[in-house]
């Protein structure tokens, strides 16, 4: 009986350049080329950041529903969430309605921008049945501590005159009072999964508006500010659920989002990876594999750290499957990663070109790579 041949190919997106499915694809052909007879499994994954809902719903065979949200700014803006295969489990990327992807640079202002959208997104979802949820939580341009999804699901955040605060980070000031009489009851009748790799605290030094404010548009005034400004909001979050989301690993996720997830919401954080992996089924698709293609933008000592082509390689590594990593660039420390099953890492710019250029041919440059990976693998048995 003749062998067959099974290469599953497991990418994330190379930002600006490729979704992941279309980067799989592109490896796919290049498999083709060197190997046609070559059964591929396409796998395109993320790591919990912007592309999971894609990969979630593109794994299992699910659709995608659009919905008007409230932008960062509070421009409507047309967001999705996904609905995978079982028609059951709702997946939410908040990047889709609150994220950086959504503002010009020129924009960025932390001080107001909002998490309402994502809380509307929540909202619609829970409205058309859904009881469980996958949130991927990374790409946030907010730093509000979750407060408008909270508001835009019911909970009354008041100032001393008793009047809602105004949206965004620097409004928190001005909170004196957290009323959840009209907090949506069907939040505690759902599940929420929580896509997150970050562990950061709330406040402090090593919290959500020191370490992620800046790259939101934060200044150093305004990263003191927005600060003070959480611990405050994280006071009177103690004073009415007795849960202390200061010093809380996970709390300063996605400028605070995480806090309140762990707060309000029957929830769990999970790495981002970790739960792709699960939903994408690459368990059992890995199972008889020759071996495994993934990569994405960039690759480097920081992919150890749970981004996508370290879990698919830690994945591959129960099998003994090798696994080669294509980046479009690779950066300093790529030694840890062969620690964890990454077989070889393979840069697919083959000559002198500009950033621009790379991006523009991802696709046949990605090609190209896989080709000649295949060809130097199996070349002993050609």
């Amino acid at each position: 009986m003749k062998h067959t041949l099974k290469i599953v190919i497991a990418p994330d997106s190379f930002k600006g350049s490729l979704s992941a499915f279309e980067a799989a694809k592109a490896i796919e052909k290049g498999v083709k080329k060197a190997r046609p007879d070559a059964e591929t499994v396409l796998v395109p994954v993320a790591d919990g950041g912007e592309g999971t809902l894609d990969s979630l719903v593109s794994a299992t065979d699910g659709r995608k529903v659009q919905v008007n949200v409230k932008g960062p700014l509070r421009k409507i803006v047309q967001a999705e969430y996904g609905v995978l295969g079982d028609e059951k489990t709702c997946v939410i990327e908040m990047a889709s309605a609150s994220g950086l992807c959504l503002i010009e640079p020129s924009q960025l202002n932390p001080f107001i921008t909002t998490t309402y959208g994502t809380g509307e997104l929540i909202k619609k979802a829970l409205d058309n049945g859904f009881r469980k949820f996958i949130l991927a939580i990374g790409g946030s341009a907010t730093n509000d501590g979750g407060a408008g999804m909270l508001q835009a699901l019911g909970m009354k955040l008041l100032d001393a005159d008793g009047q809602s605060i105004r949206f965004g980070g620097g409004a928190l000031r001005e909170l004196a009072q957290i009323d959840a009489s009209e907090f949506d009851t069907r939040i505690a009748e759902s599940e929420f999964l929580i896509a997150s790799d970050v562990q950061n605290p709330l406040v402090g030094r090593h919290g959500a508006s020191y370490v992620f404010g800046p790259q939101k548009g934060a200044t150093l005034e305004m990263v003191d500010q927005l600060d003070q400004n959480l611990e405050h909001y994280a006071d009177l979050v103690e004073k009415l659920t007795g849960i202390r989301l200061h010093e809380m690993p996970g709390a300063g996720a996605a400028g605070g989002i995480g806090g309140a997830f762990q707060a309000f919401f029957p929830s769990e954080m999970r790495r981002g990876i970790d739960i792709v992996v699960e939903y994408t089924g690459l368990k059992e698709k890995l199972i008889g594999a020759e071996c495994v293609f993934t990569g994405e933008g960039q690759i480097d000592f920081q992919t150890a750290s749970g981004k996508t082509p370290m879990g698919v390689a830690q994945e591959a590594k129960k099998h003994g499957i090798p696994v080669f990593a294509l980046a479009g660039s690779i950066g300093q420390g790529i030694d840890i990663l062969y620690e964890h099953g990454i077989t070889s890492v393979h840069s697919i710019v083959n000559g002198p070109m500009a950033l621009e250029e790379a991006m523009n041919r991802g696709a046949e440059l990605l090609e190209q790579t896989a080709e000649q990976v295949i060809r130097t693998y199996f070349g002993y048995r050609v």
